[in-house]
C-alpha cells in the first residue's frame, strides 16, 4: 500500500489526497510537517531533501516528492489511461501546463495572502505586501475565470488533474476574509468541485 507523508491541512498534501480519493486507491497517510514535526530527520530528508510535505512512499521503497509530480505519478503508475490523466500526448501536456501554472503563478502571491490573513494576527500582518499579493493573485484567478468561459473544467469538458492544483486553493480564495473581484465562471467551477465528494471531504474544510 502506498504511504503518503504529510499533514491533511497542507494544500500540497490535499492535492495528493484528492487524487488518491478520486481514483479510489488504497493508501496510508502519516502526519508529518507543521505541528507534527518529523520533516527534519535524516530519514525524512532522504525522501524529501527540502524537508517539506508531501512525500510518497511505495511498498518497494520508491520515494517521490513534489506534489504535482506525485499526482501525475499516481495516475500513470496506478490508474493508467484514466480520464483524470489521459495517455494522449497533447491532452496530457495541456493538463500539465495548467498544473505548472499553479506552481509558477499562484504559489508565491497565494502564500503571502494566506500566511498574513490566516496564520498571522492583525498586528503581525504586512498590509502593503498583502495588497500587492492580492492584486497579483486576482490577476491569476482572472486568467482561470476566462479559461472557464467556454468549458466546465480547465482542460476541457471533463474533470482532470489540471483542476486539482488550483482547486485546492479555490476554497481558500472564496472563504478568506477579504475583498475579491467578481469572477462568475470561477465561482461556477468552484461549485462544480464542491459537488465532488473527495473535494468536499478533503479540500473544502476549515481554512488553517
Amino acid at each position: 500500500m502506498m504511504k503518503l507523508w504529510g499533514r491533511a491541512n497542507s494544500s500540497n498534501v490535499m492535492k495528493v489526497i484528492w487524487t488518491l480519493e478520486e481514483l479510489r486507491l488504497p493508501y496510508h497517510r502519516v502526519d508529518v510537517g507543521g505541528p507534527f514535526g518529523g520533516t527534519a530527520t535524516p530519514e525524512y530528508r532522504a525522501m524529501n531533501p527540502l524537508g517539506v510535505v508531501p512525500s510518497l512512499e511505495e511498498p518497494d521503497g520508491f520515494h517521490l516528492f513534489e506534489s504535482n509530480v506525485i499526482c501525475r505519478y499516481i495516475c500513470a503508475a496506478h490508474a493508467p489511461g484514466t480520464a483524470l490523466y489521459p495517455s494522449a500526448v497533447q491532452p496530457r501536456a495541456s493538463i500539465e501546463s495548467w498544473m505548472e501554472f499553479q506552481q509558477t503563478a499562484h504559489n508565491r502571491p497565494g502564500s503571502v495572502v494566506f500566511q498574513n490573513l490566516v496564520r498571522k494576527t492583525p498586528e503581525q500582518r504586512d498590509s502593503a505586501a498583502v495588497a500587492a499579493a492580492l492584486a497579483e493573485l486576482g490577476d491569476v484567478w482572472a486568467i482561470i475565470d476566462q479559461r472557464l468561459v467556454r468549458r466546465d473544467y480547465l482542460a476541457g469538458p471533463d474533470f482532470t488533474l489540471a483542476d486539482i492544483p488550483f482547486g485546492v486553493h479555490a476554497h481558500r480564495w472564496f472563504n478568506m476574509a477579504m475583498a475579491r473581484p467578481e469572477l462568475p465562471h470561477l465561482r461556477a467551477w468552484y461549485e462544480r468541485l464542491l459537488a465532488r465528494p473527495a473535494y468536499k471531504a478533503h479540500c473544502a474544510g476549515a481554512i488553517t
